[in-house]
């Protein structure tokens, strides 16, 4: 609870403040005390349990309807304006007693091949944990759940919390790299699938899957900085018993890690297949049309040079002149389109 400018009792911070709060629950020995709490008696129930803590979660709160818990929960006005503002990298910072860590959440939209990015923010204390999520990705229902399903791991506190959140939102860029993956094979196939007509140009879509591919990459990389310092020990706060469960998480993200870098290198070397084919083709049509006007001009020249007429022209009386002159053109031509003909210019 909130503590008055005087230092006296503790007081409800906001009396009737509305939050966004989706859920607000008490736990003590592995288990859920009961149903929701009251946000301004969260904090001081948590403290009275034995091994209790409070979990809250919300979802994009206003800064007004932040205001509660900042003040319930003393949170640093830093953190608080970056769990509002949200558009953060993943990160881990410390706050006195307090953790402040970023998730990006990932999520594929197979049919329209597009990445939505979210945030899931998570303050952690010896007492509480706080979860802000900003988007529609990685909902925390399920997770907050299948917690309430495991007392064993739950009787670690508020870290079982953030493994939790950690773990269902590195199990989701598995889910997306899996959908990125399909469709960058199909565009691969499109690419050298020779039976395609021209107009049939996958480019646009390479380019993208490029720029979704990047846009994943910038939300699973950053990550493994704040894991790897949880995993090393480096956080007091959490639990040591959450140790071997967060290095479980980290070695999933590594491999999506991975994965997204070997998307974006499969990617570059297909784009540069497919305008290197695109170059071919028009290398291709130029040498066609080269030739063509070869052959042409061969026999434009043979008939603008009959064409000036001269009075002296010793073919002109010839009474075979026209047709050795319409055998000669002939010739050249066939000669000409045999020889681009071997050489696959036409």
């Amino acid at each position: 609870m909130g503590k008055n400018k005087d230092g006296g009792q503790p007081q409800p911070a906001v009396p009737g403040a509305k939050v966004g709060i989706v859920d607000c629950a008490l736990y003590a020995g592995g288990e859920r005390q009961g149903g929701k709490v009251p946000l301004d008696i969260a904090l001081e129930s948590a403290q009275e349990a034995e091994d209790g803590f409070v979990w809250i979660g919300l979802h994009e709160p206003s800064a007004a309807q932040f205001d509660a818990v900042t003040a319930e929960f003393g949170l640093h006005p830093l953190a608080v304006e970056d769990a509002v503002d949200a558009h953060q990298r993943a990160k881990l910072e410390l706050y006195g007693d307090i953790a402040f860590m970023v998730f990006k959440t990932v999520r594929y939209v197979d049919p329209e091949e597009v990445i939505e990015v979210g945030e899931i923010m998570v303050f952690l204390g010896p007492k509480f944990v706080i979860t802000v999520r900003h988007g529609q990705a990685s909902p925390l229902a399920e997770v907050r759940r299948a917690l309430e399903a495991d007392p064993d791991l739950l009787r670690a506190g508020p870290s079982s919390v953030l493994y939790a959140v950690a773990d269902h939102i590195v199990d989701e860029y598995s889910h997306a790299a899996e959908g990125i993956n399909n469709d960058i094979e199909l565009a691969e196939f499109r690419v050298f699938d020779t039976s395609r007509s021209r107009s049939d140009n996958p480019t646009e879509r390479l380019y993208n899957l490029k720029r979704e591919v990047l846009e994943f990459r910038r939300a699973v990389r950053p990550l493994a900085e704040p894991l790897g310092r949880i995993v090393r020990g480096e956080i007091g706060l959490v639990d040591p018993r959450t140790k071997e469960y967060f290095r479980d998480v980290e070695d999933h993200l590594l491999r999506a890690a991975d994965r997204a870098d070997g998307f974006a290198e499969l990617l570059t070397g297909t784009l540069s297949a497919n305008m290197a084919q695109i170059q071919s083709r028009e290398n291709a049509d130029m040498r066609k049309i080269t030739a063509w006007v070869a052959i042409l001009s061969t026999n434009t020249l043979v008939v603008g040079i009959y064409g000036q007429n001269f009075v002296y022209m010793p073919e002109l009386q010839w009474k075979f002149g026209y047709p050795v002159m319409l055998t000669v053109m002939l010739s050249l031509s066939v000669f000409l389109y045999r020889g681009f003909k071997r050489n696959h210019w036409i």
